[in-house]
């Protein structure tokens, strides 16, 4: 196998969750520019028919409005998806959306929202499709975790232990479903400017963030896309319960 077919995803199906926008989009995208055909889903009918027109430029893309947060709208999705085109290689888990307050300010309503998006629908996603690439005996799941999976965030309490969660998540999937012949692995974004952070990172906020990162820059969410790719592919067949750090070296920094 030569070095291009390793990173090749070619005729595979992959079900990219939160894929109309930022991060999600430009995995998507760099999915299709990789061989495979790609399903996106996202809850702004709007927002997923504009995106699906778009990545349909670089190859065979779909869309299905699905809120993640409902579990029967996360059966109907999946169900939906495997009777329009069989089966599935790989799922990706980009959904999220967080809400910056004081610690003694969230409540309940904010629990219920934040955890629901960043890591109850993350859990019954990966369940559902989990069933049926356990059935197949092969398949690649990809989940986005954070900086916050590592780090205590002042101001996000919420994001933050469902970010810890979502990697917890991911070593315990991986152990269990390898003897089945699937990997589970995802990323922790570093400071990528996306449209979910760009006007909710105060001034002060963007530059202790450039302080702290060496390279001494923002990521672009393209800057993902070959680590996301690599994951997914047999380049990475004997790794499970894995996740890189895009970070531009946040955590690898000390004083």
């Amino acid at each position: 196998m030569t070095p291009a077919e390793r990173f090749s995803l070619k005729d595979r199906y992959a079900l990219v969750i939160g894929g109309t926008s930022g991060i999600g989009k430009a995995i998507a995208t760099g999915f299709l520019q990789a061989g495979a055909r790609v399903i996106v889903a996202g809850k702004n009918e709007e927002k997923l028919a504009r995106a699906v027109g778009e990545l349909k430029a670089h190859g065979d893309a779909f869309g299905y409005a699905a809120d993640m947060r409902d579990d029967a709208a996360i059966h109907g999705l999946i169900g939906q998806v495997l009777a329009h085109h069989g089966h599935l290689d790989i799922l990706v888990n980009c959904q999220g959306m967080t809400t910056l307050k004081p610690a003694l300010e969230f409540t309940a309503a904010d629990w219920d929202e934040v955890v629901a998006t960043n890591l109850r629908s993350v859990f019954f996603a990966c369940q559902e499709v989990g069933r049926h690439m356990v059935g197949r005996g092969k398949g690649c799941i990809l989940n986005i975790g954070s900086l916050s999976s590592y780090r205590g965030w002042p101001r996000s309490a919420l994001y933050g232990l469902a970010k810890t969660a979502v990697v917890s998540l991911t070593e315990t999937l991986a152990a269990e479903w390898a003897p089945s012949g699937v990997r589970v692995n995802a990323l922790a974004p570093g400071f990528v400017m996306t449209d979910l952070n760009r006007d909710k990172m105060a001034p002060e906020r963007k530059a202790l963030a450039l302080a702290r990162t060496p390279m001494g820059r923002f990521g672009e969410v393209e800057e993902l896309v070959g680590a996301a790719i690599y994951l997914c592919s047999d380049a990475a067949r004997f790794v499970t319960g894995e996740t890189i750090r895009v970070d531009g070296g946040f955590l690898a920094t000390g004083l």
